[in-house]
């Protein structure tokens, strides 16, 4: 049973599917990526960044986060087996905010090679990363609206600069779907893309709903799903809705992943989103 901020997904054929995995076929034949991407709003790469590397940095991250309480007691970094006793939120805060998302290891991982050049050659063109990149890590047993990711299309959080902006969302350890990853709404980018043509969803930032069957039925469409692995990314347009999973993994495993944009350099840039990610920025 899949769920989302405690509602239950439909597995009925219509309202849940697969992710479609990009071909290997396609993987350097830029033309044909592109078609997928407009045709699908989304783009899954297996392997697109060495495990090895995602490893190191989940020890990174889960290490430094350790002296807040957030890991159980003598189980390894790497593992992310969350802590059963009170998080120290204060010393949470400052490991997050002050250390890891400033940090080099961070930023290295965001610019390694098989993510920086590729969107260089995807792109065509020089590229930005956009600063305001965000990390996330989510404990097994939290459900209820507000614990998961709601459905969103990135847009609605990036109108000061262009709309042909990539997210790039990267699981930062194999991530089942006990273990909480995203989900796509099938087919959502063409409708918003139609109707922020209209002008109807000139909305402030803020999500669209917690409640996924609901808009499934609304959109006569499927969530779709896949268990990633360690290296897997997916890309996505800024117009396709999406949303996380509960994390229920029975071994107290928590998700770690980031999510991050880049663009054109020639493309109007967002400067809303060039400083540092808090969760007090107000984006």
């Amino acid at each position: 049973m899949l769920t989302s901020n405690g509602y239950v997904l439909k597995e009925s054929p219509d309202r849940l599917g697969p992710l479609t995995e990009t071909p290997d076929r396609e993987r350097d034949d830029r033309e044909a990526l592109w078609l997928r991407l407009r045709r699908q709003g989304y783009l899954l790469l297996r392997g697109q960044i060495p495990p090895e590397q995602i490893a190191a940095f989940r020890r990174f991250y889960f290490g430094a986060l350790a002296p807040a309480g957030v890991l159980r007691p003598g189980t390894p970094a790497e593992d992310g087996i969350a802590g059963t006793g009170p998080i120290d939120q204060a010393g949470y805060r400052r490991a997050l905010f002050g250390h890891i998302v400033p940090s080099e290891d961070y930023e290295r991982l965001c610019r390694t090679s098989t993510v920086a050049d590729w969107f260089r050659w995807f792109l065509g063109d020089d590229v930005h990363l956009h600063r305001r990149k965000i990390l996330r890590h989510t404990r097994p047993g939290q459900n209820g609206v507000g614990t998961a990711t709601q459905a969103h299309y990135d847009l609605v959080y990036l109108r000061e600069g262009t709309d042909r902006v990539l997210s790039m969302w990267i699981p930062l350890g194999d991530c089942p779907t006990t273990l909480g990853g995203l989900t796509y709404l099938e087919g959502s980018h063409r409708a918003v893309l139609r109707e922020e043509a209209e002008g109807r969803l000139q909305r402030p930032a803020a999500s669209i709903t917690a409640d996924l069957p609901g808009l499934a039925h609304s959109h006569d469409a499927r969530w779709l799903v896949a268990d990633y692995r360690a290296g897997d990314v997916m890309v996505h347009s800024a117009h396709i809705i999406h949303a996380a999973l509960d994390n229920v993994d029975p071994g107290g495993r928590m998700r770690l992943s980031t999510d991050i944009r880049y663009q054109r350099v020639s493309d109007p840039i967002d400067w809303r989103w060039q400083e540092h990610w808090d969760d007090h920025d107000g984006l």
